[in-house]
């Protein structure tokens, strides 16, 4: 599977949201889309992330963005991390695991020198047409909530 750049066309998603809703890229069409990996709901980073994107919802949708979370956990789990930290964002859920396979954020990493499987904490910033704009890999939190929506803002 060919790495997702700048420039390149969105893959396409279709996953079930906290709320027992669906959230798709065909039905966002027109809008900017910030799509948001993070390895799991209710850990130290993963909470901070959606605190942080949360905080800045209202100058997303001035923006035209919509924001987007996406983990591996089960619906019952985002709703319950959405409801316990009071989260603005969209929570998805890739249960099925094609989503973070078909961006290409399914990876290999270790930790205290043991090697696993797990989700990498990346961002895409997808236009209006579905092309992606910018990409953040292997993101560091602090800071990033601002910088995306300054790109968002930009586009």
């Amino acid at each position: 599977m060919p790495a997702i750049t700048e420039g390149s066309k969105a893959p396409a998603f279709d996953m079930a949201t906290a709320g027992g809703d669906r959230v798709s890229l065909a039905a966002l069409k027109g809008r900017k889309v910030v799509l948001y990996f993070y390895p799991k709901a209710d850990t130290p980073g993963c909470t901070t992330e959606g605190q942080d994107f949360s905080a800045l919802i209202a100058e997303f949708d001035q923006a035209g963005t919509t924001v987007i979370g996406v983990s591996r956990d089960p619906v019952k789990k985002l709703e319950r991390f959405k409801a316990k930290h009071d989260l603005k964002v969209l929570l998805a859920s890739d249960e099925a695991e094609d989503v973070t396979e078909a961006w290409g954020v399914w990876v290999q990493k270790k930790l205290y020198g043991r090697e696993y499987m797990g989700v990498e904490r990346a961002t895409f910033l997808i236009d209006g047409d579905g092309l992606v704009r910018r990409v953040w890999r292997k993101v560091s939190v602090k800071g990033h909530a601002p910088e995306v929506l300054a790109a968002a803002q930009s586009i």
